[in-house]
């Protein structure tokens, strides 16, 4: 299987398309989107949970090419009695999971590494250099924050609030109760604000 970036093409991201409108595409066993059309609507989803898990740079493109392998055998289990990006996301969990613990066994002190920005993937190519510099820089400073979770945490916060993820969804992609998804935001949040906080006070005492 071709790495899944060089696959994608083009950098701009296409719209997701919507569960019904999958199922609409090229039917495959029993009515089932095809693989085509999900690694087509999801490619920048999947990528981007991804990086927003913590898979660095120089493994990114094994993890994404994982996930949809594992797509490809389970497809026709999925039974839709959850979103397809719900279910996408319970695969990028675990193999982002398996990608750090990894990293950490081979590499300790490489287990952060560099960090690709997951927005360029979908930039304008009209958008100004000053601009996408800008959303580079931003984009560095979340990832450098979500470091600061755990993992129960971090896959809680990134579909709260980087995916609009309600929490009887957050629950069932993560496999935990609701009330357990509620904990985990709440202390998810807290434990952002309070990074970014010391960020924001560092940048003043490099500003003095």
């Amino acid at each position: 299987m071709a790495s899944p970036r060089a696959a994608h093409g083009s950098a701009e991201a296409a719209p997701l398309a919507s569960d019904a409108t999958l199922a609409t595409r090229e039917p495959g066993v029993s009515g089932l989107p095809s693989f085509a059309a999900v690694y087509e609507s999801y490619f920048d989803f999947v990528w981007c949970s991804a990086r927003r898990l913590g898979v660095p740079d120089a493994s990114i493109d094994d993890a994404v090419q994982e996930v949809f392998v594992i797509v490809h055998r389970r497809l026709s289990e999925f039974e839709a009695r959850s979103s397809m990006k719900t279910w996408l996301f319970g695969i990028v969990r675990n193999v982002s999971r398996e990608a750090r613990r990894s990293i950490r066994r081979k590499s300790p002190h490489d287990a952060r590494g560099a960090l690709a920005d997951p927005d360029l993937l979908t930039a304008s190519p009209e958008e100004q250099p000053d601009r996408m510099a800008e959303r580079s820089a931003e984009n560095r400073i979340l990832h450098d924050l979500l470091d600061r979770l755990d993992d129960d945490k971090r896959e809680v916060f990134v579909l709260a609030e980087l995916e609009q993820f309600t929490i009887p969804q957050i629950a069932e992609a993560v496999g935990c109760n609701v009330n357990t998804a509620y904990s985990r935001l709440r202390l998810a949040r807290v434990t952002f604000a309070e990074a970014a906080a010391r960020y924001r006070a560092r940048e003043k005492e490099t500003d003095r």
